[in-house]
């Protein structure tokens, strides 16, 4: 059985177990859509959604699924609803992600908060922490979360209210995925959790661990 079947298997189970879960379909949606199985991503991801409209990488992966599957309408509606709950949170990179999205599909992406980029800028040109994830003036962290070139970039780059923002939800995601830390798949599963949530995506920690080495 292949890493993303014994994944789905797991979560799907979790999933059906507690339906209220909302880390558990999000976690069986991200791995059908990974296996190109659109349509029940899609309908996983559409009840993560329902149950916690705040996680904005679920509203993402949603109309992303939507598209492959060639429903291009409902991934429309799904994307404007997904881009309005993220810039209310400040989840700059998701909500750049759904315009992308929005405009593969000849969709006018909805209008950002006017020059939030030009603004983030003036503020770090003052010399205001302005956290990357966010683009909102927060406080330097005092040292990197972790050790290694990812957690210096982090103390370098994201807000401390970011990172305890971050610690919140990662309980959320050892709890209702009982995750064991001794297992190396649950943390790694963890760690995938981490950076979508602090924004970090493939490239990116290839570019900072590059960037280290």
């Amino acid at each position: 059985m292949s890493e993303h079947a014994e994944r789905i298997e797991r979560f799907r189970f979790m999933a059906e177990s507690d339906p209220t879960n909302d880390m558990a379909w999000f976690s069986l949606g991200t791995n059908l859509h990974a296996t190109g199985s659109w349509s029940e991503a899609a309908e996983a991801l559409r009840k993560c959604v329902d149950l916690n409209p705040g996680m904005s990488r679920g509203w993402e992966l949603l109309g992303a699924s939507l598209i492959e599957a060639g429903d291009a309408d409902a991934a429309a509606e799904v994307l404007e609803k997904g881009h309005a709950e993220a810039s209310s949170r400040g989840d700059l990179m998701p909500v750049r992600a759904m315009e992308d999205l929005l405009s593969s599909i000849g969709r006018e992406p909805p209008k950002s908060s006017p020059d939030a980029n030009a603004a983030a800028e003036a503020l770090r040109a003052s010399g205001t922490f302005v956290c990357k994830r966010t683009g909102k003036p927060g406080t330097k962290m005092e040292s990197p979360p972790f050790k290694g070139p990812v957690g210096a970039w982090l103390g370098e780059h994201v807000a401390q209210e970011t990172w305890e923002d971050w610690i919140q939800q990662g309980t959320k995601v050892i709890n209702e995925l009982r995750l064991d830390f001794s297992l190396d798949e649950d943390q790694e599963t963890y760690d995938r959790y981490m950076y979508e949530f602090l924004g970090l995506d493939d490239d990116k920690l290839a570019e900072i661990r590059e960037a280290a080495s």
